[in-house]
């Protein structure tokens, strides 16, 4: 009983040390969008400054919506007490549903500035790539020390 006990209080601060992780890669997010913003904007245009904004803001909304969808599918989770059998067929299926759903939105949402819109492609790279840069930055920076912690607190 106490081991099992263990293994959930262990699973449980693992869960809230990933969720503040993102949190952290969110925040890192924002502010490197800023940099990049203002460094487009000064190196080159304020149209290439527009793309930049408009493909940061498409991809920390993507990643915001899809840590809320993990997030609640993990409480769904942790809520059937950790056995993934009692998580009902159902919540699998909506999550996906819900990931999949929200890339072909964001797809159309691509194709509609690219082929519509007067937008410099560069620079919609390049924001949508800032969520990436921020999840090797503070996964490198933060992850690698958040959980060699978790490793010495298990031996």
């Amino acid at each position: 009983m106490k081991n099992e006990s263990d293994s959930q209080a262990r699973v449980a601060g693992a869960a809230a040390a990933g969720t503040e992780l993102l949190a952290q890669v969110q925040r890192f997010n924002w502010l490197l969008l800023a940099a990049l913003l203002a460094g487009s904007w000064y190196l080159s245009s304020w149209a290439m400054a527009q793309s930049v904004l408009i493909g940061g803001v498409l991809a920390n909304g993507s990643f915001f919506l899809l840590r809320r969808d993990i997030n609640q599918f993990m409480d769904n989770f942790s809520q059937a007490g950790m056995n993934w059998t009692a998580v009902k067929k159902i919540e699998k299926v909506r999550f996906f549903l819900k990931f999949y759903g929200r890339l072909a939105v964001l797809a159309v949402i691509l194709y509609l500035l690219i082929t519509r819109v007067s937008i410099d492609v560069i620079g919609l790279v390049i924001g949508l790539s800032s969520i990436m840069c921020s999840v090797v930055v503070v996964v490198l920076g933060k992850g690698s020390k958040l959980y060699s912690a978790q490793r010495m607190n298990e031996a």
